[in-house]
């Protein structure tokens, strides 16, 4: 069975949220190296109803020389939502109904590679406390935002685990956890 990893960019307050507006003086050769990394390993993409609207109208028209586009734009992608009733980007399927946590669990049965979801704490969150989320890959950059969404904010106790950590040249560290059994 394959891993759902959550792979998201962090402040260093805990802020997930927007990181359009402070991720990217950070972005460099090392980081696009590892997001390239996560790519090849991935096999799915799961999102949720806000993300899949927000992207499925952003990527779709983008041309295949825009960085990420080729990329999302093929990748088989699970969206979870039992508000959706259908779902029209290329590649793309509803999960929802019921079980969507048994639906996951199945899911990772069947991908050949990882599942990766991004941008959605409430997703992550959703998937940790399911027992499905697998690990955590963050990228914590040297910055506090000060407002915003912050990943821990259900007021739940998650106990993590190190798997592995590195720091990169701009002072963003690259962590990856995974639940504590």
């Amino acid at each position: 069975m394959r891993k759902v990893v959550s792979a998201l960019f962090l402040s260093l307050d805990g802020v997930v949220e927007s990181p359009d507006q402070w991720h990217f003086p950070y972005f460099n050769d090392e980081m696009g190296a590892i997001i390239g990394a996560g790519m090849e390993s991935t096999g799915a993409f799961l999102m949720g109803r806000k993300l899949y609207s927000e992207w499925s109208e952003y990527w779709p028209p983008q041309p295949d020389d825009v960085p990420f586009s080729t990329y999302i734009n093929r990748v088989k992608k699970y969206v979870l939502s039992n508000s959706l009733s259908e779902v029209g980007w290329n590649n793309s399927e509803l999960v929802s109904g019921d079980d969507v946590a048994g639906q996951v669990r199945a899911i990772k049965q069947r991908v050949d590679g990882d599942i990766t979801m991004s941008g959605s704490a409430t997703t992550a969150l959703w998937l940790l406390g399911e027992g499905l989320l697998d690990e955590f890959h963050l990228l914590l950059h040297p910055i506090a935002v000060g407002h915003g969404r912050r990943l821990f904010e259900d007021g739940a106790t998650h106990p993590l685990r190190l798997v592995h950590e590195s720091a990169l040249s701009t002072g963003v560290l690259d962590l990856v956890y995974a639940p504590a059994d």
